[in-house]
């Protein structure tokens, strides 16, 4: 009769290492970010250097916006006794979910210097109290 014992030990510690690694990819492949808040708007600025206008498609939808493309570089050097290629790919994808008062109708982008910034706007403050609404006796 044969145990089987070691295989349920065995096959979990054997995948252990691999479980985080597709979120550390994710996570060094994904470009630095920072947000913040002000009166009027809020922004949101993501670092994407060497990454051009067109392979950034951008959009808000569902109270969500979501920037995604792909990280594309290539380097190739060389001189009488040496050669150097380096090429690097990869693509990304960064979700920001908006505040309830976020006006997904007005919304700006810019990208300057391998930085692209957003820019949401916010809606106007609705009078506290809300509206007074009248009741009909006996309908």
């Amino acid at each position: 009769m044969i145990e089987k014992t070691q295989a349920p030990g065995f096959w979990p510690n054997f995948y252990e290492p691999l479980r985080g690694l597709g979120a550390k990819i994710a996570d060094w492949i994904a470009p630095a970010s920072e947000a913040s808040s002000a009166s009027d708007a809020y922004s949101i600025a993501i670092e994407l250097p060497g990454v051009s206008e067109d392979d950034i498609h951008l959009t808000v939808e569902r109270g969500m916006v979501n920037v995604r493309g792909e990280k594309q570089s290539y380097r190739e050097d060389s001189d009488d006794t040496w050669y150097f290629s380096e090429r690097q790919f990869g693509a990304f994808l960064r979700s920001f979910r908006l505040p309830a008062d976020a006006d997904e109708t007005n919304v700006e982008a810019s990208l300057k210097d391998g930085v692209l910034t957003i820019r949401v706007a916010r809606r106007a403050a609705t009078a506290q109290g809300g509206k007074r609404v009248k009741i009909n006796a006996g309908a």
